[in-house]
């Protein structure tokens, strides 16, 4: 499909955009960009000098034997001359090239710290592969960028300026005009085919995304495609895509072949002219021999660097074609963001307050409907309801993953939107239902809660979670690799990391999210037991499913369907007859049938 005409002007102005973005980079190092312009410039000087002498060495050994002699200095002249065009080429590489991957270095942390900074929204809905992969190409493609635009680009239009002024001083018009000539072909068919070509690439690197996006999905998710032998169905659903990228490769590649061809032509028809003139000019002895070796000199000379011109031209569009998608990442928006002038928050002695909160994901489905409750200073404040009833919604609007639509959530009067992000997040612990650690060591995943913390403190820390007597018995202890998103490890056992990273935090504020889910009754009762004690002049918020892991609680709420539909203390509401007492009674009905059955353990695998 053709651009249209109101795309054009779009990518030349998201080109742009891309290339200004880049400058403040390069400006970081005046001096080093200043030198190696400087040697830039001496570089093609040389270069350009070089069928100077070429030619006077020429017509020096185009004399009668008679009067020959050896041109010693235009000899060691043309020597000295090829040394520095390649030496200060070399030279300014060297020198520029801590600026080319210092500004990949920022550009690249640039882009990590704003996907972080980016809301839960953008994280749910992104794709992981595709997004790692457009990072990757993304700043391959500052580096080609950077280098050619300068060191290609540049000198080879500086190379072409000084050959026409040289052509146009000392020879007839004619030269000049065939040269101008046939680089305008030579560029206007460059840039009418790079600009078709482009549409094969960047259906090649959207394919390339896709792919990578599924194959990574489909390793993350090893498990379940062995549960259901789905082997051949992910290998399909990868290969569509490849199919779509190899298509497109395809033609990229032909299309290629057919621009540089046509290059080819173009330069072959213009040496050809200028070899014609030049050679009727030495036979009418208005040029010498030495004037007809430096023509075709300059024409070979200017025909290298333009051909590589070519390449270039394209490589910077397929580069930024490749930059395009990363730095769209960094045009997302940032959904939450703290305020100008956004103060830290007080968090001693934390007493929360859930104001009148309406909210939802979409406008289309609204999750909670005039939420307002309290949590007082060092009390536990339980939630219970039924999936979906909008229970974990709370922690995460507590945290700020999001903001509320009308009410206010605030902490010691503060308002959170009007307190800094930092300051919030490090005053709150969490121990989620779904632990996912990082493929590190044991030690790493709890150090993780306080990244400064000592030996002793993250020991004290796992012994609290009594995890610390199983880690001891591993081969390698502490240092023992979870494996991707902690696999390696039991649901029970990543669950008591999460535990122990918590406990390490030492957050003002607890959110217990279905903590103990994943633990057997035995160790249960041991874990709730250590979170009462972790809990003791801590504000707390449970979100539970157990009923029974929250009775002594100083008060619950039950939830329905996004609204409060009860709230009491544990005996209150039983005492009440609603749904917590239902709740109730349908839970010990199942802990009383459980206890009568024999008992099937399945062990689930571990380190």
């Amino acid at each position: 499909m053709r651009p249209t005409r109101l795309e054009k002007p779009a990518a030349t102005q998201n080109n742009l955009k891309t290339i200004a973005a880049l400058l403040p980079y390069l400006w970081e190092f005046k001096a080093r960009v200043i030198l190696a312009l400087t040697l830039l410039v001496l570089a093609k000087v040389a270069n350009v000098s070089v069928p100077l002498v070429l030619k006077e060495i020429v017509d020096a050994l185009d004399q009668p034997r008679a009067e020959l002699m050896l041109p010693v200095f235009l000899l060691i002249s043309y020597g000295v001359l090829r040394l520095c065009s390649t030496l200060f080429g070399e030279l300014r590489d060297a020198i520029f090239a801590k600026v080319t991957q210092r500004a990949i270095r920022r550009v690249a942390i640039k882009v990590f710290l704003h996907l972080h900074s980016l809301s839960l929204r953008f994280h749910l809905e992104r794709q992981t592969g595709g997004v790692s992969r457009d990072i990757e190409r993304g700043s391959r493609g500052i580096s080609f960028l950077l280098n050619f635009m300068l060191f290609n680009i540049l000198p080879t239009l500086l190379e072409i300026g000084l050959v026409l002024t040289i052509l146009i001083g000392r020879y007839d018009i004619w030269f000049a005009g065939i040269i101008a000539a046939t680089l305008l072909a030579y560029i206007a068919l460059t840039l009418i085919v790079t600009e078709w070509r482009m549409i094969f690439r960047r259906t090649m690197n959207n394919m390339d995304s896709k792919a990578n996006t599924q194959a990574i999905d489909s390793l993350l998710n090893y498990e379940t495609v062995k549960y259901f032998a789905n082997e051949n169905w992910e290998a399909r659903r990868y290969d569509e895509h490849l199919q779509a990228w190899e298509k497109a490769a395809v033609r990229n590649q032909t299309s290629l072949a057919t621009l540089n061809a046509g290059q080819s032509a173009i330069i072959a028809i213009g040496v050809t002219l200028l070899m014609f003139l030049a050679a009727d000019h030495v036979i009418a002895g208005s040029m010498t021999l030495g004037d007809l070796v430096l023509i075709n000199a300059f024409m070979l000379q200017l025909y290298m660097p333009l051909h590589f011109l070519g390449f270039v031209y394209r490589e910077i569009k397929h580069s930024l074609a490749d930059m395009e998608r990363m730095f769209t990442l960094l045009g997302e928006n940032r959904e939450i963001m703290d305020k100008p002038d956004a103060q830290v928050l007080s968090a001693n002695r934390a007493a929360i307050r859930f104001d009148h909160v309406d909210f939802f994901y979409e406008s289309n489905r609204q999750i909670l409907f005039d939420v307002t409750f309290d949590i007082p200073a060092g009390q536990n404040v339980a939630v219970v309801g039924h999936s979906g009833s909008g229970k974990s919604t709370l922690a995460r609007l507590l945290f700020r993953f999001y903001d509320v639509q009308s009410g206010c959530i605030s902490i010691n009067g503060q308002d959170i939107r009007d307190i800094t992000q930092q300051s919030l997040r490090a005053a709150i612990g969490i121990v989620p239902q779904d632990t996912v650690l990082f493929n590190d060591s044991i030690y790493y995943n709890i150090a993780y809660g306080r990244p400064d913390a000592t030996s002793e403190e993250v020991f004290a820390a796992a012994r609290a979670a009594h995890i610390h007597d199983f880690i001891e018995r591993l081969p390698l202890k502490y240092e023992t690799v979870v494996g991707e998103r902690g696999l390696k490890l039991s649901g029970g056992e990543k669950q008591r990391v999460a535990i122990a990273r918590t406990i390490l935090k030492n957050p003002a504020i607890l959110i217990f999210d279905e903590a103990t889910s994943a633990l057997d009754s035995e160790s249960e009762k041991r874990i709730q037991a250590e979170l009462k004690r972790i809990a003791i002049n801590r504000t707390t918020l449970t979100i539970a499913h157990r009923l029974s892991t929250i009775a002594d609680a100083d008060q619950i709420l039950v939830m329905e369907q996004g609204r409060i539909i009860e709230r009491g203390t544990h005996q209150q509401l039983l005492a009440a007859n609603g749904t917590y007492a239902h709740m109730w009674e349908l839970q010990q009905q199942e802990e009383i049938a459980q206890t009568k059955q024999p008992a099937i353990t399945i062990r689930q695998p571990s380190l």
